[in-house]
């Protein structure tokens, strides 16, 4: 079932219980799905696609929630924070630190990478091979330790 029909049917459950902030959200994620879809330069919506769609949603509720926190308007960050969590029920299991690093040096053992000249290449496959399981700037970071 695609990502598209899930969220119809959960919107039908949230709607059918009354849950104001999971039928906003979920009406949200339909609406970027729809943007993406009917757009002059529309991409075909595959998996990979939903994916970076979704991991952008949740990282702009994240950032506006810190931005709620610091002007003292923790309902709101609250608020923002909830959805995140809601949106992040739709993506991929997020791999553990300890897996990532498991996973990146192996990738460093195929690219014969030893130095920090080589990191570009390295996080590039990691990203490809990781889409979705695993945050860009854990990556990121978790190849700087390896390699330095």
């Amino acid at each position: 079932m695609s990502l598209e029909q899930t969220i119809n049917n959960d919107i039908k459950t949230a709607m059918l219980a009354k849950d104001k902030l999971r039928l906003e959200t979920l009406r949200s994620i339909k609406a970027g799905i729809l943007i993406a879809k009917t757009a002059e330069n529309a991409v075909e919506i595959t998996e990979e696609f939903e994916i970076k769609m979704l991991q952008k949603m949740t990282k702009q509720r994240k950032e506006s929630a810190a931005v709620y926190s610091q002007q003292n308007r923790p309902e709101l960050a609250e608020k923002e924070l909830a959805e995140a969590k809601i949106i992040e029920q739709y993506l991929p299991k997020q791999l553990s630190e300890e897996e990532i690093t498991d996973v990146l040096k192996k990738i460093i053992a195929e690219t014969g990478a030893t130095s920090a000249k080589e990191m570009g290449k390295v996080i590039g496959t990691a990203n490809k091979q990781l889409a979705g399981r695993a945050d860009g700037h854990l990556i990121a970071e978790t190849v700087k330790k390896l390699l330095f």
